[in-house]
């Protein structure tokens, strides 16, 4: 059909002519007059000094590593601004106009909320399909824990299922040449930061409370608008990122594969993971093979992408036989699995950290620690330690409700030592790049996502304790050595930019 018209365009047709007018323009879903002030993303291919304002969505840079937008899909709705400005506290936290690239924390959350699908991750399909396809590289896969009670979904299952061994084989039936499990490094990251928080207690109480660094959309929120307590961000990289490093040296050791010839894939429930990939310090591996080229993680797939993979292979993933990972990077606790929801990463870091402390495994209270768990945007707790007293933990989930921990950090009111934050509502298991089963998912869909994984953390035959972990303790014994020593430093743990800078931060 020529002459195409989108939807957009129509609005701004019969918006200009009068016809419905105004009442279209201000029916968006948010029940609010569609009046944001976003911006056309090709302004930012231009001058910067024409403010071309579109009203009823946000912006999205057209560099932007996560997310993208059809505009023919695009109904000017306002639910974007919605989630962005009232969830997240990202849009209308700056002034007009921008000063450098589009502030942007790629947490997606408005993938999940746009009613018709006109936001979505940006797609690398097409770039792992040809890796698959090259006899000469070895491909490697890893799936989060959040991907494992969401994948199912896609192919019509109750929300929550548990796929766990279901997509590992779908991954081994499409080509992939090992399959291992962002658990094992959850674990890892335990060992370090856990291991952190305990240095800090002890002999820096001054750096506290130490902030969780697994997330990369409250990182770079940090980056933005809380650079002045950056200090307090633990150095650890998050799971997906300190695997990486390893399968390109440790892992390829021991299979004897060279590194420039391994393809490195993340499945994801999160569309920050594929601006977290790029980030130029995230060549570890590189820089101690001296090839600054070899990048830790090649290319990140949301649990969505990973779902139109297996459905473009004409696989039925509900037929599928469970499959095991491989190792030597395929073992994972209970504890592991949990960092897929909000206070999980906290409930695992503290029964290893009273471990580190004691070098006695944690009271059972700690193994259904209910005071983390939960919906709930804040929840505060406390731990009684041994040789360290009473530690007192905040989790967070949700950036607008990292504000409120933020500030209490700032006014000198935090009794805290340790504290979690997740930048989407509940977590992982509500990530960016989750499935779309409802709009915005809701609480009954992200509490049988929770109440699964913890199933999974439950179950008799599942270690519980991230430090019990043996391919973890052989990667200590065979390569690193220790928990924060030189070469851990140099592999897991990373460092952050103030980006306060980019923006002029909102007078509130």
């Amino acid at each position: 059909m020529k002459n195409k018209i989108s939807r957009r365009n129509f609005l701004k047709l019969v918006s200009s002519t009068g016809v419905l007018g105004t009442s279209v323009l201000a029916a968006g879903c948010s029940g609010k007059p569609s009046g944001g002030t976003g911006w056309m993303p090709n302004q930012y291919e231009g001058s910067k000094n024409y403010p071309i304002k579109v009203k009823g969505r946000i912006a999205i840079d057209s560099k932007n590593p996560s997310i993208m937008r059809d505009d023919a899909k695009c109904i000017l709705c306002g639910q974007c601004l919605e989630v962005c400005q009232n969830v997240m506290s990202v849009y209308g936290s700056y002034e007009l106009p921008i000063k450098d690239d589009t502030p942007c924390v790629h947490c997606g959350q408005c993938t999940l909320w746009c009613p018709t699908g006109a936001i979505t991750e940006k797609s690398n399909i097409n770039e792992v399909v040809k890796a698959l396809n090259d006899p000469t590289k070895f491909v490697i896969v890893q799936t989060a824990p959040a991907t494992r009670v969401g994948l199912g979904e896609e192919f019509g299952l109750e929300a929550g299922t548990i796929v766990e061994g279901k997509q590992v084989a779908a991954l081994k039936k499409i080509g992939f040449d090992a399959v291992v499990d962002t658990t094992y490094s959850a674990d890892l990251t335990i060992m370090e930061e856990a291991s952190e928080v305990a240095h800090r207690v002890l002999k820096e109480p001054n750096k506290l409370p130490q902030f969780t660094s697994c997330c990369p959309g409250w990182v770079k929120f940090c980056e933005y608008f809380g650079s002045d307590i950056m200090e307090h961000l633990s150095s650890c990289k998050s799971p997906q990122q300190m695997l990486g490093p390893l399968i390109k040296t440790y892992y390829a050791k021991h299979k004897n594969i060279h590194p420039k010839d391994i393809v490195s894939v993340s499945i994801m429930p999160c569309t920050a993971k594929k601006y977290e990939c790029n980030r130029p310090e995230m060549n570890a591996a590189g820089i101690m093979l001296g090839d600054k080229n070899i990048r830790d993680v090649d290319y990140v797939l949301t649990t969505r992408e990973l779902a139109r993979l297996i459905k473009m292979n004409n696989i039925d993933l509900t037929t599928l036989e469970d499959t095991e990972y491989d190792s030597i990077l395929g073992e994972g606790t209970g504890a592991g699995k949990i960092f897929g929801t909000t206070g999980g990463v906290m409930e695992a870091a503290v029964r290893t950290l009273y471990w580190l402390v004691t070098k006695q495994d944690p009271p059972e209270v700690l193994l259904d620690w209910q005071a983390v768990r939960g919906l709930a945007g804040v929840k505060e707790a406390s731990a009684n330690v041994p040789g360290v007293g009473e530690v007192k933990v905040a989790v967070c989930s949700g950036l607008k409700n990292a504000r409120i921990i933020m500030e209490r950090i700032r006014n000198h009111t935090a009794p805290w030592q340790f504290v979690e934050f997740m930048a989407c509502p509940g977590g992982c298991i509500a990530g960016g790049g989750q499935p779309r089963t409802s709009l915005p998912p809701s609480d009954e869909v992200r509490t049988l996502r929770m109440q699964n994984l913890y199933k999974l953390d439950s179950k008799r035959s599942v270690k519980r304790l991230s430090h019990t972990n043996k391919e973890v303790q052989d990667l200590y014994d065979q390569f690193l050595e220790k928990p924060l020593s030189k070469k851990a430093e140099q592999l897991l743990h990373t460092h952050y930019t103030d980006r306060s800078y980019q923006l002029t931060i909102k007078n509130k």
